[in-house]
């Protein structure tokens, strides 16, 4: 929303503030709505209200944007752990809790700004993303594929376009997977019922995710998933989609689940053709100690 909006309440809209402008303003989350209320955003006849104000019939409400501030995308010297380097790309092993590029929210201490102080990157993706070919969820740890220059990035991209390249991540669900293997076959989009998560929906973009059983524990199984597609949250809802959401999943696992900072998943293997060379290039990362010792806790639990 970037100018101001008037709306006159007919019958339709009347109740909850929050709640009826959730339903009008499906693009935005009940929550940021209800921030902007309580930020002194949207008002009521001219006066602020609180998120539980009745809307009656006739009552005008406008809403004033908030201005989005300001990013300054500046280099910083924050350690990563290369896996691959030449003139072209560089392969990183991600830590869980590091977000992938500055945005509204974390607008600096991310991967983009460590990329920076480290070598120059492509153009090609914006301001704000440059270099990043894909990207991984800030609590997911393992291998990105960063572009150091515009040719780098187009051959790369092409690669995730055609799914001709390789990734494999590793998670633990909750639940104990009776199949071997399997296929998920389900379309994703944004969540009618919260607009902060995806969900499968008829409409939605078409998503593959191979699964295979690694280990299964009590409670617990270890899997790997082969993408096919790389849509957003893409493991976490499949996973959630057959019954089996990832531990510690703080948006999609059920409240009582294993501690942590986060899902335990981890992207463990990365192929693609090099962009100059065509020599096809594969790498993988050993799990992140945090997840390494669950999996040992697990083990003796079992045991």
């Amino acid at each position: 929303m970037d100018e101001p909006v008037r709306l006159v309440i007919t019958a339709a809209l009347t109740g909850r503030i929050d709640k009826q402008l959730g339903h009008h303003f499906k693009q935005f989350s009940r929550s940021q709505i209800q921030r902007w209320i309580e930020d002194g955003h949207v008002k009521v006849n001219d006066q602020p209200v609180k998120p539980k104000y009745k809307l009656a019939v006739g009552d005008v409400v406008t809403i004033e944007p908030e201005k989005p501030k300001k990013i300054d995308l500046v280099p910083e010297n924050i350690p990563l752990d290369i896996v691959y380097e030449d003139d072209d790309v560089i392969v990183v092993n991600k830590p869980q809790g590091m977000v992938v590029h500055p945005a509204p929210g974390h607008p600096d201490h991310t991967l983009v700004n460590a990329l920076l102080y480290h070598s120059p990157l492509s153009t090609i993706n914006g301001e704000f993303r440059p270099g990043i070919v894909h990207r991984i969820d800030k609590d997911t740890s393992g291998l990105l594929m960063v572009a150091k220059n515009d040719m780098a990035h187009r051959s790369l991209a092409a690669q995730l376009k055609a799914k001709t390249n390789e990734r494999e991540y590793v998670a633990l669900v909750h639940g104990v997977i009776k199949e071997d293997q399997g296929t998920i076959d389900a379309p994703l989009g944004r969540s009618p019922k919260d607009r902060k998560k995806q969900a499968v929906v008829a409409d939605g973009r078409h998503a593959v995710t191979h699964f295979k059983v690694l280990k299964r524990y009590q409670h617990y199984t270890l899997v790997s998933c082969r993408l096919e597609t790389g849509r957003t949250h893409q493991i976490r809802v499949h996973m959630k989609y057959i019954g089996h959401p990832l531990a510690g999943d703080p948006l999609y696992g059920p409240r009582k689940t294993l501690p942590g900072n986060g899902q335990y998943l981890h992207a463990r293997l990365l192929g693609f053709k090099h962009p100059r060379t065509g020599k096809q290039l594969t790498f993988t990362a050993p799990l992140p100690s945090c997840f390494q010792k669950m999996l040992d806790k697990l083990d003796k639990i079992d045991n």
